[in-house]
């Protein structure tokens, strides 16, 4: 008789592997927002994470196919799925716990490719087993729901559509809905409450006597929501001024005494600051404020000329903020793709209202736009995740044919250089010195970052001297000598990258790796020396 009725409402199952289908691709989206801030989003964390979940539904699918052959009875699946909606609802409590356990324990045991270890060792410990569980579910439900070989391709077919459908909303619905209006963590319980109010209404129509299995997965799933309903990434941190999430990334603003930081990846440092009293920042904005020296920004400004500036990457608006101070007669225009980041930088970064920001794709935005710019500063790298489609010859040929005569491109490349031919920023500026007459680089101390200057005018450098030579601000003068004096003329190789060729991730994840090795080799010291307690 049971088996009977749960044939006579073959609708039922069916939205079973609808939601099935929509929260196995709301997890997959759901572990690349967790991921994110630990190990970045680029194309390999995504392959990662899209290859440890096809191993684990490929498995689950094997055995829930021997499963239901062996004993067909529904309720061995719904027990499995409610497990799994336990283990979903537990990502958001114990998930980032995890990952900062394995990446610790990775770091001293492992010295070379951490970023891929340690991803994917975090995706085969959080996400493997939920999702195997989830496999479990198309093979037995085209056991229960096929009654003779005469519609059993119509019933798979069925099920099937239903599980793309669901797959499909399971896309959509956590990039563009949940993610952005209440985050990763909650994301993962409302996907889980579903699988879990599936169960509850399987259980009591069909009378099975699971009361107690049910009432202890709704009462971990309770706690659960209670403690895991919170944002914070960074859980070491006290007294954020800001922590949410927005379509691209997640945002962290800090305040110090001195200054305003924005963090959009916990592990990764800083991407944009404000310093309150107005002094320059320390960091590789200060030395990008060559550019509109060497343009001759300050010349035309005495002539009463107006220059044109253009950020790509535009952050909370730092490096506009300084150039808005310390230039006259200067229009900046920025681009950024995330809005909610714009949105910080009025509220907590004091981007002056009259920057002009536009919500758009860097390289796209240049494709859509004729104007020319004396200066355009690219400033879209972030971490290991670079777009390949602001790298290539490509793209900095565009950049070039947006220039005006005698303009300047100033390139942030905040990777580790060393004297590796291999390395991202070698192939960077190979490629830029493939499209540029002119290069110059620029190390910024104490920092993973370099500056690239690229000009097709020879004199951009004596202009550099002349222009801020006359600098009435002290600081901002010697600055400038400061950059002046550690220029190095870039002698370009043959790495050159291109939109059909740029290995961007790759080049990255070396050299993560080998700013890992450098800021780690101090604490494995003191771990061969002294120990655990030494550590603590």
């Amino acid at each position: 008789m049971e088996k009977k009725s749960i044939l006579n409402n073959k609708m039922f199952l069916y939205m079973t592997e609808f939601f099935a289908g929509m929260s196995v691709m709301a997890v997959e989206l759901g572990a690349s927002r967790l991921l994110a801030p630990y190990f970045s989003s680029s194309q390999i964390v995504w392959t990662i994470i899209i290859g440890t979940i096809m191993i684990a539904m490929a498995l689950g699918n094997i055995y829930g196919g021997k499963a239901a052959d062996k004993n067909p009875d529904p309720g061995r699946l719904y027990k499995r799925i409610l497990v799994a909606a336990i283990w979903i609802a537990a990502i958001p409590v114990l998930g980032k716990y995890i990952i900062i356990g394995i990446s610790a324990l990775l770091v001293f045991a492992v010295n070379s490719n951490f970023l891929v270890i340690a991803a994917f060792a975090t995706c085969m410990v959080v996400f493997v087993f939920p999702l195997f569980l989830l496999g479990t579910v198309t093979p037995s439900l085209a056991k229960y729901t096929t009654e003779s070989l005469e519609d059993n391709g119509k019933i798979i077919g069925t099920l099937g559509a239903f599980n793309t459908v669901g797959s499909i909303i399971g896309t959509f619905v956590p990039t563009f809905v949940t993610i952005p209006a209440v985050g990763t963590a909650v994301t993962f319980l409302i996907f889980a409450g579903i699988l879990m109010a599936l169960c509850i209404a399987f259980f009591v129509s069909s009378g099975k006597k699971e009361t107690k299995r049910v009432v202890a997965g709704l009462l971990i799933f309770i706690i659960c929501c209670f403690f895991g309903h919170s944002t914070s990434f960074a859980f070491w941190e006290n007294k954020l001024t800001y922590e949410g999430e927005s379509v691209y990334n997640y945002l962290q603003v800090k305040e110090t005494p001195d200054s305003v930081i924005l963090s959009t990846n916990v592990l990764f440092g800083v991407q944009s600051i404000h310093i309150k009293d107005g002094a320059l920042t320390g960091m590789y904005y200060d030395y990008a404020l060559a550019a509109p020296y060497m343009s001759g920004v300050k010349e035309k400004a005495a002539s009463g000329e107006n220059s044109d500036l253009l950020i790509l990457g535009m952050g909370t608006g730092t490096y506009a903020t300084q150039v808005s101070r310390y230039f006259d007669n200067v229009n900046v225009e920025g681009v950024e793709i995330d809005d909610k980041i714009t949105d910080l930088a009025h509220k907590y970064f004091e981007l002056p209202k009259e920057t002009k920001v536009t919500t758009y794709d860097g390289r796209a935005y240049l494709a859509a736009v004729d104007k020319k710019y004396d200066v355009i500063m690219v400033d879209a790298y972030q971490d290991i995740t670079i777009p390949f489609q602001m790298s290539s010859t490509e793209f900095f040929t565009m950049v070039k044919e947006h220039l005006a005569p005698g303009g300047v491109m100033v390139v942030n490349m905040n990777m580790y250089s060393d004297d590796n031919e291999s390395t991202i920023n070698r192939y960077l500026a190979d490629t830029i010195s493939s499209v540029f007459e002119n290069v110059v680089t620029v190390d910024v101390p104490n920092s993973t970052n370099k500056e690239l200057f690229a000009t097709d005018n020879a004199e951009f450098l004596d202009r550099l001297s002349q222009n801020s030579a006359l600098e009435e601000d002290a600081q901002l003068r010697a600055m400038m000598g400061k950059v002046r004096d550690n220029c190095i003329c870039y002698e370009k190789g043959n790495n050159i990258m291109t939109d059909d060729k740029a290995p961007v991730e790759l080049l990255g994840m070396k050299q993560i790796d080998s700013i890992i090795k450098s800021e780690v080799k101090y604490y494995k010291d003191v771990f061969k020396t002294q120990g655990i307690q030494g550590l603590f």
